[in-house]
């Protein structure tokens, strides 16, 4: 017999299987030979209270042995000579398109303008020794997209979108481990995601699809409003096009612009990226001196209060990791955030964001709100010396228009330099996120504090610009054969979202292709 049940325990229980089952055994009044296996389907932490719970949903195989796997596989056919589709951009929207193109039938030829994962590893290395980006190899450009080596957060909130457990469970047949089956927040970690996403790589190429590395798009093949292919350098690809080139790809966004094909500008957030020691937010999440001991995950946090008729929020929140550099050229400094699979550094740090509307920037260009980007950018790396140092304030002193004279120790790996923030970021981006910090501390008492530290800038929370396409085909809403598709299209926001996005591009894309010609 197979039973379902919900548990409430203390953590030490959770976190050990012959304590859980012990304690099953118990409560159920189950023999121990009785009870073949116990699969943990749901997984989350209560710490509302003093006394801290996990929350557990389990699945009981009593006098049953429990299934092999447990995850669901996807079969994935040869597609060698099938209709080829051109699949621009190896991130989680390229990659989930190309795999369900696989699925469909239909044969997927992959552009990245980046290095696979694992030579795109050896450049994210040499921005703290030589104080340089490679525009082409960085934390946002190459295999896996922004995701591979900025984190690698399976949480979303779009689930009315698509099938997200079917998203998560293709993970675990690449490699990922099947906790991210049960958490509330899942997350594969920094350190393993790479992994996976060669894994899915392996896969692409074994069913007979094709993948090219250092192959960036450089224009459309358009025929009376029909993309029937690309350019990339001198090298043409005959097929319609999934576009799912990131959120940062501002050169395919000055193409389109220069082309007039149908964009509209779209609001982001910026701020920058807040680190705390994560035993201060352990501490304070968990309402007790120890912090998380030995049961306990890093504690996550999340924030968000409006000011003056503006969202100010906490975004990607990364207990137990790093800050890391994101800029994707020259003259830039931007900020992120990433944890490794055990979120076990003694740093966690937050974006800190507030939120941007496209009206609240002059003008009327297309572009005006990636040009605010832009600039932000510029700024910041004139404020860190021309380098990839990073301007950065103690979170007290930024609150109370203060100079930091000294710097508390960082996980940022270039280095930080001290600098006003306050002063210098855009005065509606400053005010606000002193406010909001105000707010953030009375909620959350130790939290603002002077052990903090912000680092500017966090500008890529999304996509500056929003690819116009049918609600109903996907496709461009004037260019047939063009699926503008996932974050960099404006149609996503993080891991998930944008492989659900890459599955259905790829649904609609398989539906125009069967259509007579």
């Amino acid at each position: 017999m197979i039973q379902e049940i919900q548990l409430r325990v203390l953590p030490q229980v959770a976190a050990d299987s012959t304590q859980l089952r012990n304690y099953i055994v118990n409560v159920k009044g189950i023999a121990q030979s009785a009870l073949k296996g116990v699969r943990i389907l749901k997984r989350s932490v209560d710490a509302r209270q003093r006394t801290i719970f996990v929350n557990l949903k389990v699945r009981l195989y009593i006098n049953e042995m429990p299934a092999d796997d447990e995850f669901v596989h996807t079969d994935y056919p040869d597609v060698s000579g099938r209709p080829q589709v051109i699949v621009v951009g190896a991130g989680p929207g390229g990659l989930f398109a190309a795999l369900r193109l696989i699925e469909l039938g239909l044969r997927p030829i992959v552009l990245e303008r980046g290095k696979d994962v694992h030579e795109r590893k050896k450049d994210l290395a040499a921005i703290s020794r030589t104080q340089q980006v490679d525009g082409e190899s960085n934390y946002c450009f190459g295999e896996g997209g922004a995701g591979a080596y900025s984190d690698g957060k399976l949480y979303t909130r779009s689930k009315k979108r698509g099938n997200t457990e079917k998203i998560l469970n293709v993970f675990c047949q690449h490699g990922a481990s099947t906790a991210i089956l049960a958490d509330a927040h899942p997350h594969i970690g920094t350190d393993r995601l790479p992994q996976v996403i060669e894994a899915m790589r392996h896969t692409i190429l074994r069913c007979g699809g094709e993948v090219h590395f250092q192959t960036k798009m450089t224009h459309l093949l358009v025929e009376q409003d029909k993309v029937v292919g690309c350019e990339a350098g001198e090298r043409s690809f005959m097929g319609p096009v999934i576009l799912a080139t990131g959120h940062s790809a501002r050169d395919v966004y000055e193409y389109f612009a220069k082309e007039n094909i149908e964009m509209e500008a779209k609001g982001i957030a910026v701020g920058v990226r807040l680190e705390h020691p994560s035993m201060l937010i352990d501490q304070i999440q968990y309402h007790r001196k120890e912090g998380r001991g030995q049961w306990l995950p890093a504690a996550e946090y999340s924030f968000v209060t409006q000011v003056d008729g503006r969202g100010v929020y906490s975004f990607c929140m990364c207990p137990g990791g790093f800050v890391i550099p994101a800029a994707t050229g020259p003259e830039q400094v931007v900020v992120n955030g990433m944890s490794p699979a055990n979120r076990g550094t003694q740093w966690s740090n937050s974006g800190m964001v507030v939120e941007l509307r496209p009206e609240d920037i002059e003008g009327s260009d297309v572009l005006r709100v990636m040009r605010y980007q832009e600039q932000l950018e510029r700024h910041c790396w004139q404020q860190a010396n021309m380098k990839q140092t990073a301007p950065a304030q103690r979170m007290a002193d930024f609150v109370n228009g203060r100079l930091s004279y000294d710097l508390p120790r960082s996980s940022y790996a270039p280095g930080l330099v001290a600098s006003p923030l306050h002063f210098w970021l855009p005065q509606p981006v400053a005010s606000r996120l002193q406010q909001g910090f105000k707010v953030f501390g009375r909620q959350a008492h130790g939290f603002l504090t002077n052990e903090a530290v912000l680092i500017g800038v966090e500008t890529r929370t999304s996509s500056p610009l929003r690819i116009v396409r049918s609600a109903d085909t996907l496709q461009h809403v004037r260019l047939q054969g063009l699926f503008p598709c996932g974050e960099g299209a404006g149609y996503a926001g993080g891991i998930v979202s944008a492989a659900v996005d890459g599955e259905r591009c790829a649904e609609m894309c398989a539906q125009y292709l069967s259509q007579p010609a």
